[in-house]
């Protein structure tokens, strides 16, 4: 662990205990010796006593950086695990935290643009509309043609501290393969690799730009989401331009209500959109905490999503989707089996995973989930208990879905908050039953087909060409191996006289040494020094280059 890394270990203890953090510590025997140490290596109290916790976490997470704000929003959204004055604390990190001096920003701005924001842009407003864990968003006017614009700006000197944090959490990883037995079955240096790189990419605000452009393409007259404008010849590194767009936030069930949603089936889209960004884009939005999914003011009756921030978005393998697909409907189904199967298929777990066993651990996690309106179930239990279960089977955690496991815990948690007696399961299941008879049956063969016969249009003419090829390559590899034979025989029979000899020499040496000491003239000397030349002939043969 570097020096700097062991400054920022000892920040974060610091910044946590300044605001009395130590609290949720509990009070058991087991953490008897974890509460002396506090005391002992650490001598800073509580300085905020007259603010709740939940506002005491929040500041802390706050004042630590981006990494830990980003944490905090996917907490903001687990209402079943946190009381609700912590989440109300915790969901104003989702577009509230403090911001940064409008003056840099514009500075920020100018600098990437290279010229004053008053040739572009009219009616900026320096104080921030909004402001979150990396970038704050400023509103503005195209001057060209008086449109209503936000411009989002990275913070300055934000990857220092990135950096750092990401310094730290791979030491954690090293930790964790170190004192734990199925340490390396979390993998967790390809979880914060996969973290880190994605912490980078909203760093580059012109990553974002052609995500926007992709999704925006992917729902095209789309009823269901409607993705801002991007302004491409205005977006830099750091400086980016879209469509100002006016919604209600979808956490605000009040004015939702007040306008008379239709909330069933806001919360029914929400779940379609995702599953449609999975399964038929391989693409989707991977940031869905509430400050980033608003409700358009128009058509209650028939709400429409409206997305922002596209600074995160996954990508799924066919392998993948297919996996998924089937393990979602065999759950839905109630199939453990198939699950087992689909496990052991994919090589998450072992090969020799006795699936009977593996199929009842499976049904005794699974199956009190049915049944029951979203409301009454609680996620992080089964979670939990599903954790515990890849653990005893062996499972590896797959870092290429982690991003897809956050943003269901998003989903379910937005569900939760919208429509709590949402059938989540009724609503998914046709989508996947339909996209696996699509994707398995005659049309797909067709549309593969479809895809590959201009490909092997074009090769045809070189089919000759590439077989006369091949021929001569299997003639060479046949004469390569032959070769490599050959020389393999000579080897060995250099290594069997080789060793022959080395057997000689040791025998003339021990003769030599015998008669040393029974004292009978030169012929010891003689002996030993026709030992040693037989042996260095044995070594120099046993040398040679076959060549």
């Amino acid at each position: 662990m570097m020096l700097s890394d062991l400054c920022r270990f000892y920040l974060i203890i610091q910044i946590c205990l300044s605001y009395g953090l130590d609290e949720l510590i509990p009070q058991m025997r087991i953490n008897l010796l974890l509460r002396i140490a506090r005391h002992m290596l650490f001598w800073m109290h509580n300085k905020h006593k007259d603010k709740s916790l939940g506002e005491r976490l929040r500041l802390s997470l706050q004042e630590l950086g981006p990494v830990w704000i980003k944490f905090g929003q996917m907490l903001s959204t687990r209402r079943d695990i946190f009381s609700s004055l912590i989440i109300e604390q915790l969901s104003l990190l989702q577009d509230r935290v403090a911001p940064f001096d409008g003056i840099l920003a514009r500075q920020q701005i100018e600098s990437s643009m290279g010229g004053s924001l008053e040739q572009w842009f009219e009616d900026f407003d320096q104080n921030a509309l909004a402001s979150a864990s990396i970038a704050q968003v400023h509103t503005a006017r195209l001057k060209e043609n008086g449109q209503e614009i936000v411009i989002k700006v990275i913070r300055p000197d934000i990857l220092p501290i990135i950096k750092a944090d990401i310094s730290l959490m791979y030491f954690l990883a090293d930790w964790i393969l170190k004192i734990r037995e199925d340490g390396r079955l979390l993998r967790p240096h390809e979880v914060v690799r996969e973290y880190e790189k994605t912490l980078l990419d909203e760093l580059n605000l012109l990553h974002e730009a052609s995500n926007m452009i992709k999704l925006r393409h992917n729902f095209t007259n789309s009823s269901m989401l409607y993705v801002p404008e991007i302004y491409s010849k205005f977006c830099y590194e750091k400086v980016l331009v879209t469509e100002r767009i006016y919604g209600i936030p979808v956490s605000n069930l009040s004015a939702l209500h007040a306008q008379n949603t239709n909330m069933k089936l806001l919360a029914e889209r929400g779940v379609q959109i995702f599953f449609t960004q999975v399964f038929r884009d391989s693409f989707f939005h991977a940031d869905m905490h509430p400050g980033n999914i608003f409700v358009s003011l128009e058509h209650p009756e028939n709400p429409q999503y409206i997305s922002i921030d596209c600074g995160i978005m996954g990508i799924l393998s066919k392998d993948d989707k297919r996996y998924l697909a089937e393990n979602f409907v065999a759950f839905f189904n109630r199939d453990y089996r198939k699950v087992a199967e689909l496990h052991v298929a994919s090589r998450w777990v072992p090969g020799n995973t006795k699936i009977e066993d593996f199929e009842f651990a499976i049904r005794r996690v699974c199956e009190p989930i049915f049944a029951k309106p979203l409301a009454d179930i609680s996620f992080g239990n089964v979670l939990y208990d599903l954790f515990n279960t890849a653990r005893c089977f062996n499972m590896e955690v797959q870092p290429q879905l982690v991003m897809l496991q956050k943003t269901l815990l998003y989903i379910e948690g937005l569900g939760r908050q919208i429509y709590p007696q949402l059938d989540l399961w009724t609503t998914a299941k046709p989508f996947l039953e339909k996209w696996l008879k699509d994707h398995s049956g005659l049309s797909d063969m067709l549309l593969i087909l479809k895809e590959k016969i201009p490909l092997w249009v074009e090769k045809i003419p070189e089919l000759p060409e590439l077989l006369y090829y091949n021929l001569q390559q299997n003639n060479s590899l046949k004469k390569n191996f032959d070769m490599i034979f050959t020389r393999l025989d000579q080897q060995r029979d250099r290594q069997v006289i080789s060793c022959y000899l080395f057997g000689v020499s040791t025998t003339l040496l021990i003769i030599g040494i015998t008669l040393l000491t029974s004292k009978v003239g030169v012929w010891p000397f003689w002996v030993m020094t026709i030992g040693c030349l037989i042996w260095i002939a044995g070594w120099c043969y046993g040398r040679q280059d076959n060549t």
